[in-house]
């Protein structure tokens, strides 16, 4: 099982990285223009995937951020967002490194950023709802760009994976 989530947390490094250069080529307007996404615009999408990400690796260690609410905006201007969320994806990978089987049949205890009711959940389906978490809000900035005609973005986990087999990942 550990195979699985070292190729999602490169995944994850790989698609950021592809969204981020998308994003770049916005200008300042249409990056931060409310596109009737869930969190309004490119800015507060990736915001929110950082914060989002923050959270839940709290959760999984008991380091880092652990931001009160999902909808901060951790950084103003985007070469200092890339900057952490590039941070985040190494901390994400050297993360899921870390895991054994032990770990991963474990659970883990938390507390949702919105109720107060604490929660147990077992570690793997943890990290499922996180990479997938990821990928659904990835697809609300490709909207984005896709509303700005820019089409060519791909992002797809089998794309990934041809890369990963050709050594070009």
């Amino acid at each position: 099982m550990k195979a699985r989530y070292t190729m999602f947390a490169g995944y994850n490094a790989w698609a950021n990285r592809r969204l981020y250069d998308a994003a770049a080529q916005l200008g300042d307007a249409d990056y931060r223009a409310d596109r009737g996404v869930f969190f309004k615009s490119m800015h507060g999408t990736l915001n929110h995937l950082l914060t989002a990400d923050w959270v839940w690796m709290h959760r999984f260690t008991g380091q880092g951020p652990s931001p009160e609410r999902l909808d901060v905006i951790q950084h103003e201007h985007l070469p200092d967002l890339r900057a952490a969320r590039e941070a985040e994806d190494r901390r994400i990978a050297a993360y899921v490194e870390s895991l054994d089987a032990s770990k991963l049949a474990g659970s883990i205890r938390y507390r949702r950023v919105s109720t107060p009711e604490e929660f147990v959940q077992p570690l793997m389906p943890a990290l499922d709802h996180f990479f997938n978490h990821q990928t659904h809000h990835r697809a609300q900035a490709h909207s984005v760009l896709c509303s700005f005609g820019q089409r060519g973005l791909v992002l797809d986990l089998l794309m990934y994976q041809r890369e990963v087999d050709a050594g070009k990942a």
